[in-house]
């Protein structure tokens, strides 16, 4: 089984704590693959939402193909995601009971195939950032005082 990661959605890491993940695939065109394969994809904006039954992804920028004709893709159209009906009432009864959002949190190829990691997500606040960045930071300045060592350990 090869994986290829497309694009990651650090933006959505920032900005919410994902509680659970699903793989979903994608109702593509044929340019809108082509687009994928050469990585012009960003997830920034993009979010999910349940309607009739159905799970669209909304928001993701899928460039348009180069050496695409008249036939090529619009980049922000919705997208139906590909995912069992259980899953389905899940992430939506999630959004409406406790008003999480659903959110991509990865493009990536798999055996050639399309597949976008998608995260039950709940909104960061302020204060919880700031909190992160500092850990980050915090964590950072730690491995570049280890890293500085001599290798015999002295100073």
């Amino acid at each position: 089984m090869s994986l290829k990661t497309i694009t990651v959605n650090r933006k959505a890491y920032h900005d919410y704590h994902i509680e659970d993940s699903f793989e979903a695939g994608l109702v593509l065109t044929g340019t809108e693959i082509k687009s994928i394969r050469a990585g012009r994809v960003n997830l920034r904006d993009a979010y999910a939402r349940a309607e009739n039954g159905e799970l669209w992804l909304l928001g993701a920028h899928i460039a348009q193909y180069q050496a695409g004709n008249r036939y090529n893709h619009e980049p922000k159209r919705p997208r139906k995601l590909l995912l069992h009906r259980r899953e389905i009432a899940e992430l939506s009864g999630a959004m409406l009971r406790k008003g999480l959002t659903i959110v991509p949190l990865k493009l990536y190829l798999k055996n050639g195939i399309a597949k976008v990691e998608i995260g039950i997500a709940r909104g960061k606040k302020a204060y919880d950032k700031r909190e992160a960045i500092a850990q980050r930071d915090a964590q950072r300045e730690v491995q570049r005082a280890l890293s500085q060592r001599s290798p015999k350990g002295k100073f």
